[in-house]
C-alpha cells in the first residue's frame, strides 16, 4: 500500500491552518469538529465501545470513515483505543480524561443547539 503524499508547507491550506490553530477556539473547533467526531464522542461518553459496535451504531458510515474519524480522535488524545490479543482481535474505544473535560461544553453547545432547533420551529410554523 503506497502511503499518500503529505501537504506541501507552502500551500494555501498549510499556510491559513497555520493562522487558524493560533487562535484558541478555532484550536479546539478544529479537534472536534466535523461530521461525525461531535457524533463518536457523545456515543462513547457513558460507555466503551468494540468498533463493531460503534459501527452497528453508525451504520450510515462507511467503515474507512469511521475508522478515519477514531484515528484522527485518537491522534489527538480524546479517545483510547485498545487492542485485545484475541482471536478474532477484539478492539475498544473510549474516551480519555481530556475528552471527559469536554463533556460540560459538549452538553451546554447541546442544549443551545436543541433550543435554537425548538425556536427555528417554531419560527416557520412546524
Amino acid at each position: 500500500m503506497l502511503a499518500m503524499a503529505g501537504r506541501k508547507q507552502s500551500s494555501t491550506y498549510t499556510r491559513n491552518e497555520k493562522c487558524l490553530i493560533s487562535c484558541d477556539l478555532t484550536y479546539a473547533i478544529s479537534k472536534i469538529g466535523g461530521r461525525w467526531k461531535l457524533l463518536l464522542l457523545n456515543k462513547l461518553r457513558h460507555k466503551r465501545m468494540r468498533f463493531s459496535e460503534l459501527k452497528n451504531e453508525f451504520s450510515y458510515m462507511s467503515e474507512r470513515m469511521l475508522t478515519l474519524q477514531l484515528k484522527s480522535l485518537e491522534q489527538d488524545g480524546l479517545v483510547k483505543r485498545t487492542v485485545f490479543p484475541e482471536v478474532p482481535p477484539r478492539v475498544e474505544y473510549e474516551l480519555t480524561q481530556l475528552a471527559i473535560e469536554l463533556d460540560p461544553i459538549l452538553e451546554l453547545l447541546s442544549s443551545w443547539g436543541a433550543k435554537q432547533r425548538t425556536q427555528r420551529r417554531l419560527q416557520s410554523g412546524s
